[in-house]
C-alpha cells in the first residue's frame, strides 16, 4: 500500500434515441451513443482506428466504441477523440467524410433538421449508393431527405445505456493536488470521456469538508474545473476519503455531522454521484466509523434522492472480505440506499490482473445476491470498478489491452461503474509506478479513451 499512500491520498498526499425535430443546433449538452441511418445501421468508425483521415462508414450496430458518437460540444459531433469531419473541406457531391483532429473549421459544423438529416456545408449526410450494407461508406450529398439521408442522434449524456438506468458514463479519477494534472476540457475533447470523479473531499479541521483538507471548498481550482467540465456539457462525481489523509468518517462525531459535511459539498457543486471510497483502519478497520458513515449515507439519500450514492471498497481475490465484508452486511443491516457497490481489485500480487478483477467481482456479485435477494443481473448492475492503470502499488500490471479486456468484460455483465486512478497517470512512461505516469507503454490518454467506451 506504500504508493497507494502516495497515490491516492487526499491531504497528505436519454434513456433513448431521438429523432430530431425543429431545426435546431446542436444539443448545448453533451448526448452519448449510437447514431443509426439506413437499414438500422449505425455511424461507425471503419476499424476503430483513430488516425486521421480514417473512413466513416454504415455497420451493424454493436455497442463498440468505434459507434460511440458525442454530440452538444459546440456542432461537432465526435468519436475516439476526434471529429466528424468533410474531407478537405469540399461541398462536392461524393466527398467522404472522415474521422479528423478536431479544429473548428466549418467541415466539421453539422447541424441536424426537422426531416431528420444532418448536414454541413450545405449538404446532407448521405449513405453512399443508397446501401446499407457493412461497410457502405458515408458521404455529403445535396439534400433530398430519403431514407440514406436520415439519421437518429443520441440524447441524453447521463447514461448510455438506457437498458440500464443504474448505468454511469465511464469515470475517470481526475486529482488536482499533484501529478501535473492536465485540462479537464482537453482530455474531454481528445477522449471523447465526458465524466469525470474528483478527488478527494477530506476534513479541513473537525467535520468540515476541504478538497485534500486544505484547498477551500468554492473559489479555487477544484471548483473552476467543475464548473468547466459542466459547460462543456460533462459530469462530475466527487469522491471521499481514500486510503490516507484526514477523513470526515473520523471527525464527525454523528451521522447526522457526517451528512451535513456531505451535503455543503452537494450544495457547492451539484455532483451527480458522490462517492465513498471507505479505506485503512481509521474508517474500513473502525466498526463505529462504518456505521457512522453506512447511517450517515441514509440521512445524504433521503435529502437528495436523485443523487447516486457510490461506496468504493478494497477486496481480496475472491471477493469482499473481513472488513469488506462486514461493511457490506451492514449496509444491509442497515438498509442504506446504495445505488452502486465499485471495487477496487488491485494490490493482490495477481499475475493476471484482468481474471483476478473478474474473480474478485463475481465474488461480490454473489455476496450481493445473497444478501438483497437480486438476480445475476441486478447485482451487476449495481456493481462498479475502479481499476489502477499501469503499474499498481505492488507491481501489478494492467495493459491498455488489459483495461480493455476489463472494460469489455464489464459492459457485457452490465456492470454499473467503471473508473480507474487516474488520468493523471494516464501517460506514457517506463520504471514502474509514478504519480504523472502509468509504467507502460501506452498513447497519452488511452486508458481514458477506453473508459470513455464504457
Amino acid at each position: 500500500m506504500r504508493l497507494r499512500l502516495l497515490l491516492r491520498a487526499g491531504a497528505v498526499l436519454s434513456a433513448a434515441a431521438l429523432v430530431l425535430t425543429g431545426v435546431v443546433a446542436a444539443p448545448a449538452q453533451a448526448a452519448v451513443g449510437q447514431i443509426t441511418g439506413f437499414g438500422g445501421k449505425c455511424v461507425d468508425v471503419a476499424a476503430a482506428s483513430s488516425a486521421n483521415g480514417t473512413a466513416i462508414q454504415l455497420y451493424t450496430c454493436n455497442g463498440t466504441n468505434a459507434q460511440q458518437w458525442t454530440t452538444g460540444q459546440g456542432q461537432t459531433i465526435r468519436a475516439l477523440g476526434k471529429c466528424l469531419d468533410v474531407a478537405a473541406a469540399s461541398t462536392a457531391n461524393g466527398t467522404r467524410v472522415q474521422l479528423y483532429d478536431c479544429n473548428g473549421s466549418a467541415a466539421q459544423n453539422w447541424t441536424p433538421q426537422s426531416d431528420g438529416t444532418l448536414r454541413a456545408l450545405g449538404k446532407c449526410l448521405d449513405a453512399t449508393g443508397n446501401s446499407s450494407a457493412d461497410g457502405t461508406p458515408l458521404q455529403i450529398w445535396d439534400c433530398f431527405a430519403g431514407a440514406n439521408q436520415r439519421w437518429t442522434l443520441p440524447t441524453g449524456g447521463g447514461n448510455p445505456d438506457p437498458g440500464n438506468p443504474s448505468k454511469f458514463p465511464g469515470t475517470p479519477y481526475l486529482y488536482l493536488g499533484w501529478g501535473s494534472p492536465p485540462s479537464a476540457t482537453s482530455i474531454m475533447s481528445q477522449t471523447g470521456v465526458r465524466s469525470f470523479t474528483m478527488a478527494f473531499i477530506l476534513s479541513g479541521g473537525g467535520c468540515v469538508p476541504r478538497w485534500d483538507g486544505s484547498r477551500p471548498l468554492t473559489g479555487g481550482t477544484d471548483q473552476s474545473t467543475i464548473n468547466a467540465i459542466k459547460a462543456a456539457g460533462g459530469q462530475v462525481q466527487i469522491s471521499f476519503g481514500g486510503w490516507s489523509g484526514n477523513k470526515l468518517g473520523p471527525n464527525c462525531s454523528t451521522p447526522a455531522a457526517f451528512a451535513g459535511a456531505v451535503q455543503q459539498v452537494i450544495n457547492a457543486h451539484g455532483p451527480n454521484v458522490v462517492d465513498f471510497d471507505v479505506e485503512n483502519t481509521d474508517e474500513m478497520g473502525n466498526y463505529t466509523v462504518q456505521d457512522r458513515i453506512l447511517n450517515g449515507l441514509k440521512i445524504v439519500k433521503q435529502n437528495n434522492p436523485n443523487i447516486k450514492i457510490v461506496v468504493t471498497i478494497g477486496t481480496s481475490q475472491s471477493g469482499p472480505a473481513g472488513a469488506e465484508a462486514r461493511f457490506l452486511q451492514q449496509a444491509r443491516a442497515l438498509n442504506v440506499p446504495i445505488d452502486n457497490y465499485t471495487l477496487m481489485p488491485f494490490n493482490f500480487g495477481a499475475s493476471s490482473i484482468y481474471n483476478a478483477t473478474v474473480s474478485a467481482s463475481e465474488g461480490l456479485k454473489n455476496q450481493l445476491k445473497s444478501l438483497w435477494g437480486y438476480t445475476d443481473a441486478q447485482a451487476y448492475a449495481r456493481m462498479g470498478i475502479s481499476g489502477m492503470n499501469g503499474y499498481s502499488d505492488n507491481s501489478e500490471v494492467t495493459t491498455v489491452a488489459t483495461w480493455t479486456q476489463i472494460r469489455d468484460w464489464a459492459k457485457a455483465r452490465g456492470l454499473g461503474r467503471l473508473a480507474f486512478w487516474s488520468v493523471n497517470r494516464d501517460r506514457p512512461c517506463s520504471g514502474g509506478l509514478n504519480d504523472t505516469c502509468s509504467g507502460v507503454a501506452q498513447a497519452n490518454w488511452d486508458f481514458t479513451r477506453i473508459t470513455a467506451g464504457f
